[in-house]
C-alpha cells in the first residue's frame, strides 16, 4: 500500500514509470551486447572485456570526475545524458558490422554508454529522495530498487520473444527508445519544477550540487565507509555466483540450462518478496541490518558448495535474493537522508566501489571457479560473510562513548543526525 500511495504522487508516477521501461531496455542491451560479441567472435574473454569497458567510466569519474558529476544534478540535465544515450544506442545497429571493425565500435559504443550511464546513476539516486518527505525516502527508494528487480526477471523472458522478431543488434535501438523515453520524462519533471520555482516554491530537484570531497566526508560518517567498503568486497565475493553456477551445476549436479534457469528464477523471486521487506522496515539499526543481510547472503553462498541435493539449493538461491534487497534498499535509503551534495557524493563514491568490486571479481574468481566451483563458492560465501561480521564489529564500536569523543565535535554531530 505505501507504493500506491507514492504512485499517486505525479513526479513519482512519471519518473518510476520511465526508469522501469529504461532499465527493462538496459537489461535487453547487456544481454545483447554479450550475445553480438560472443556470436562474432567466438571468444569468452571479449564478453569479459566488454564488462570492463562498461565499468572503467564509473570507476574513473567516480574516483576523480566528482565536479563534472556533480554538474549534471538536475532533471533537465540528465534529460540531456539521456537523449545522448538514445542517440548512442539507436545508432549502433546501423554502425556495426560482423567484423573486427564492428567489434571495436561496439566496445567504443560500450564506454560511451558507461561514460554516459556514470553520470546518470548517481545523480537519479541522489535526485529521488527530493521528491518526496524525508520520512518516506526508504519506501521511494524501495519503489525504486523494485524496478530492477523486476527488469532482472522480465528481461530475460522477454529477449526470447523479442528475438523471434528482431536481430540482436536491434535490441540495441529498442534500449535507445527507452532512453528516449526517460528523457522525455526528466525533461517534464525539470518544467515542472523550473514552474513552481518560478512561482516561489522550493525547487529542491532542480538545484546544482556543489563537489563534496569524499574522504573529509567518510572520515566524519566512519559507519557509511565502512558500510560503503563492505558493498565492494561483497560484490567482489558474490560474483562467484554469476560466473560460477553454470559450472556448479554442470559439475556437481549434471544439470544444464533448464536448472540454472530455474536457479536465476528462485533468487529473482527471492528478491520481489524481499523487497516490500526491506523497504517497510522501521527506522533504525540500519547498519545492523544491513551487516545482517550481507552475512545471511554469504553463508547461503557458502553453503551452495555444499549441499548435496538440487533443491536444497534452489533454496539457498531464493534466500540470497530474500536478503539481497535489504543490503541495496537499507544503504541507499540512508545516504537519501544525507544533504544533497553529500548525498550525491556518497552515492557516487558507492558506484564506484561496488563498480571496482564486481569487476575485479569478475576477472579474478573464473580463475578459481576453474579450480574448483564448490571451493569458488564456499571461499566467496565465506569472503562476504566474514566481512559483513567484521563491520558489524567495527561499526558497533564506533557506538561506544570512548570511540565517539575521540571524533571531532562537528562530525560527531553529523554523524548521530545522520544514524
Amino acid at each position: 500500500m505505501s507504493y500506491l500511495r507514492l504512485l499517486r504522487q505525479r513526479p513519482v508516477l512519471v519518473l518510476w514509470l520511465a526508469q522501469s521501461l529504461s532499465v527493462l531496455g538496459d537489461r535487453l542491451y547487456a544481454l545483447a551486447v554479450m550475445w553480438v560479441v560472443y556470436a562474432s567472435t567466438g571468444s569468452a574473454s571479449l564478453m569479459g572485456l566488454v564488462a570492463v569497458v562498461e565499468s572503467v567510466p564509473y570507476i574513473a569519474l567516480g574516483t576523480a570526475g566528482r565536479h563534472v558529476v556533480a554538474w549534471f544534478s538536475t532533471f533537465g540535465r540528465l534529460a540531456w545524458v539521456d537523449a545522448a544515450r538514445a542517440l548512442v544506442a539507436v545508432a549502433l545497429p546501423f554502425l556495426w558490422s560482423p567484423d573486427a571493425y564492428g567489434v571495436g565500435l561496439l566496445l567504443a559504443g560500450v564506454l560511451l554508454l558507461g561514460t554516459l550511464g556514470a553520470l546518470f546513476d548517481p545523480n537519479l539516486g541522489a535526485l529521488v529522495p527530493d521528491l518526496v518527505e524525508p520520512e518516506r525516502v526508504q519506501q521511494v527508494t524501495g519503489l525504486f530498487d523494485l524496478t530492477g528487480r523486476i527488469a532482472r526477471i522480465a528481461g530475460p523472458a522477454s529477449i526470447g520473444l523479442l528475438l523471434l522478431a528482431v536481430s540482436e543488434v536491434k535490441l540495441f535501438a529498442l534500449n535507445g527508445v527507452t532512453f528516449a523515453v526517460s528523457a522525455v520524462a526528466l525533461g517534464w519533471l525539470a518544467r515542472r519544477y523550473a514552474v513552481a520555482a518560478g512561482d516561489g516554491a522550493i525547487e529542491r530537484p532542480g538545484n546544482t550540487r556543489s563537489a563534496v570531497r569524499a574522504w573529509p566526508l567518510l572520515r566524519a560518517h566512519p559507519r557509511v565507509g565502512l558500510a560503503v567498503g563492505l558493498h565492494g568486497v561483497a560484490l567482489f565475493g558474490s560474483a562467484v555466483s554469476a560466473v560460477g553456477m553454470p559450472a556448479l551445476l554442470a559439475t556437481r549436479y549434471g544439470a544444464g540450462a533448464a536448472v540454472y534457469g530455474l536457479v536465476t528464477a528462485a533468487v529473482g523471486v527471492g528478491a520481489l518478496l524481499g523487497n516490500p521487506l526491506a523497504s517497510n522496515r522501521r527506522s533504525g539499526g540500519w547498519l545492523r541490518v544491513y551487516c545482517g543481510a550481507w552475512a545471511v547472503q554469504g553463508l547461503a553462498t557458502a553453503c551452495m558448495g555444499l549441499v548435496l541435493h538440487l533443491p536444497a539449493l534452489v533454496l539457498l538461491a531464493l534466500v540470497t535474493g530474500l536478503v539481497t534487497p535489504a543490503t541495496s534498499v537499507t544503504l541507499r535509503a540512508h545516504l537519501g537522508a544525507f544533504a544533497a551534495a553529500e548525498r550525491l557524493r556518497l552515492m557516487s563514491v558507492d558506484q564506484t566501489v561496488i563498480r571496482t568490486g564486481g569487476t575485479a571479481g569478475m576477472l579474478l574468481l573464473p580463475f578459481l571457479v576453474d579450480a574448483s566451483p564448490r571451493g569458488a563458492f564456499v571461499a566467496g560465501g565465506v569472503m562476504v560473510a566474514g566481512s559483513a561480521l567484521a563491520a558489524l564489529i567495527v561499526g558497533c564500536r564506533l557506538l561506544r562513548p570512548d570511540v565517539a569523543v575521540s571524533l571531532p565535535a562537528a562530525a560527531r554531530e553529523r554523524e548521530v543526525a545522520a544514524e
